[in-house]
């Protein structure tokens, strides 16, 4: 038996380590080609009213060679719950290069979906090649999931529980932390061996928790669940609406491009373009932060991805959660760094589902004084959002207030989907 647990072990640790490998490659690369895309982009501000036209191009592309990755990160959700085919082996270099061009001519989008997409197929083509049984091939995706994750925000630890934590609601797959803890690890290794940095955040100073400071966290998450909800709703309703009115990708991702330039021209600055990291950065110390920069960030985000443009949400919901949180702490009297530390985590805990994913991460990235408020945040947001998610394929594996709830369910299926808990659907 114990010779069996180490063989078992050896062979965790060997493919947790070649597919972080390959991750963190994959993420140094899409890196390295996301800065010189926004760079360029900073320096060309003209190539912005292009945008339609990237969109027709790449709408057209996808249309036609790329059905089979347009699921995304759902593809990747559904593939871990009922295995089946693999990934399609051109998901990585499609994905890469669809999100570089995104952020090249100005769309509102993130890297979380991109490196997961990037991680899940890379593996699978290891567990092809190797020819793994389908128990262990879905942990090496897993472990592909969390290697592309880990390595692309440099935050390994968040990187393994969101392999974890994200595919059933109410669940933790732990069959799968030995691989997942490897390849994130190993994949934020390569990644920084390769030259590759992560954007410095600022270190958040402790406080104390006291009853007055957990009202005002209470109403504080009310406030981001809000702004998750309405960021996961409208994104999906776009989408729908797209979907039924525009038939072809190309058509809606041309008129896609084109709302992003006229918003972009109406507010007159690039703020809300690409990434927004400096925005970000400037919310944990600029009390001038206004909360139109949340509104109009979520906008931008919801019709760049919602007409169909690849990219992930991490970022641009970092962006919403720290300038929100910046508003709100300035509203309830809590530090400004805290409070934009804290919103910049738990906008994506609500919207995604991850809340303790998101709380570890929040520790990698701003240290270890923004516990325990971040995790009390995150949870409460969690619930409040109900049965949503920018990841419709997510299955409900409990029902957040209570055990009822059908298990193992698509929460796009759920009756509970527009509500904000299982039993007031019924």
């Amino acid at each position: 038996m114990f010779s069996g647990a180490v063989r078992t072990l050896g062979r965790w640790a060997l493919l947790g380590c070649a597919v972080g490998v390959l991750c963190g490659a994959a993420s140094a690369l899409f890196l390295w080609l996301l800065e010189l895309a926004t760079d360029f982009r900073s320096g060309h501000g003209a190539i912005i009213f292009l945008l339609p036209v990237a969109g027709a191009a790449l709408g057209w592309l996808q249309q036609r060679h790329g059905q089979a990755i347009r699921g995304g990160n759902n593809l990747v959700i559904d593939t871990l719950h009922e295995g089946g085919p693999g990934l399609p082996k051109r998901m990585a270099p499609m994905v890469l290069a669809g999100t570089v061009l995104t952020h090249l001519f100005g769309g509102s989008a993130g890297r979380e979906g991109t490196a997961v997409q990037m991680g899940a197929g890379l593996a699978d083509w290891v567990s092809h090649r190797l020819r793994l049984g389908p128990e262990l091939r879905l942990q090496l995706l897993t472990a592909g999931v969390a290697g592309g994750f880990g390595s692309v925000f440099g935050t390994p630890w968040a990187g393994a529980i969101f392999s974890l934590e994200f595919v059933v609601v109410g669940r933790i797959r732990h069959g799968a932390w030995v691989p997942a803890l490897i390849a994130s690890v190993v994949g934020d290794m390569t990644t920084r061996a390769l030259g590759m940095g992560h954007t410095p955040y600022p270190t958040v100073p402790s406080l104390s928790i006291s009853l007055p400071l957990l009202g005002k966290w209470l109403l504080f998450a009310l406030a981001i669940a809000a702004v998750a909800v309405a960021f996961i709703e409208l994104t999906h309703r776009i989408r729908q609406v797209c979907e039924k009115r525009l038939g072809h990708l190309a058509v809606r991702m041309f008129f896609g491009g084109l709302a992003v330039v006229a918003l972009w021209r109406w507010v007159g600055n690039d703020t809300h373009l690409g990434l927004g990291v400096p925005t970000i950065l400037r919310a944990f110390e600029a009390p001038a932060v206004g909360p139109e920069l949340f509104a109009l960030k979520l906008l931008f985000t919801a019709i760049t991805l919602g007409t169909g443009f690849l990219g992930g949400e991490v970022t641009p919901l970092f962006f919403i959660g720290a300038t929100l949180g910046s508003v709100l702490a300035q509203a309830l009297g809590i530090p400004l760094a805290m409070g934009a530390g804290v919103g910049m985590a738990a906008v994506f805990a609500a919207a995604s589902n991850t809340p303790l994913a998101m709380s570890v991460m929040a520790v990698e990235l701003l240290g270890i004084g923004v516990l325990p408020h971040v995790l009390i945040v995150c949870v409460a947001a969690f619930l409040l959002t109900g049965h949503r998610s920018i990841y419709p394929a997510q299955r409900l594996g409990r029902a957040k207030w209570g055990p009822g709830g059908p298990p193992l369910r698509r929460l796009q299926e759920l009756p509970a989907a527009r509500a904000m808990t299982a039993d007031r659907s019924k």
